[in-house]
């Protein structure tokens, strides 16, 4: 029996999902092909189909990898001695890809996807819960070192620090001359007024 090499292996699906995300963000799930996926990641539409069942699967598991590593950041930032700079690396690292032009069209694809298929709005649903209560968690103990207003809930603060990155994915899918990665610094001082933070250099 052929063994299998887990890094080879995980490599070559993380290099499917990214060649598909492009894709996708394109030109949308439904007119893209699986033809269009293996074209822009190089493989055969047999390599493609040993590593995902279909087309639907492509396009889950690359939201699912997001969630996966926004996790793994977050469960690592949890612990930190500086409670608000780690929500304020966790913001513009959520924003960061935006940077990437193709990255608003393939939010607004997850979202529209999302409205026809109850498992991928399920993911979208407990991934978003996950990076809300994980924020919570680091603006609570933020609020405890006196970093923020401690009169602010820390659930209610979390769902706004989510909302004001989402609504930077918005605008730039709304508006191709709107630029994301000159407005975090904007977005730190939204941030900071909203929560009275102490001023933290950018």
């Amino acid at each position: 029996m052929r063994t299998v090499d887990p890094a080879k292996h995980e490599a070559k699906r993380r290099h499917i999902i990214e060649s598909a995300a492009s894709c996708f963000a394109r030109a949308g799930f439904d007119k893209t092909t699986v033809a269009d996926i293996c074209t822009a990641a190089g493989i055969s539409s047999g390599s493609l189909f040993h590593y995902f069942p279909s087309k639907r699967a492509v396009f889950t598991a690359i939201f699912e990898q997001d969630g996966r590593d926004n996790a793994e950041r977050l469960a690592a930032a949890v612990d930190s001695d500086d409670p608000w700079g780690a929500v304020l690396e966790q913001v513009e690292y959520m924003a960061r890809s935006l940077a990437d032009p193709e990255a608003a069209g393939l939010a607004f694809e997850v979202v529209a996807q999302a409205g026809r298929d109850s498992e991928l709005a399920e993911l979208v649903t407990r991934d978003d819960r996950e990076v809300r209560e994980k924020l919570a968690v680091l603006l609570r103990r933020a609020a405890q070192q006196g970093q923020i207003d401690a009169s602010i809930e820390p659930a209610t603060a979390a769902t706004w620090v989510v909302g004001l990155v989402d609504a930077l994915y918005t605008r730039a899918g709304a508006d191709s001359e709107f630029a994301p990665a000159e407005q975090l610094g904007t977005l730190r001082l939204i941030l900071a007024g909203f929560l009275r933070a102490e001023s933290r250099s950018p």
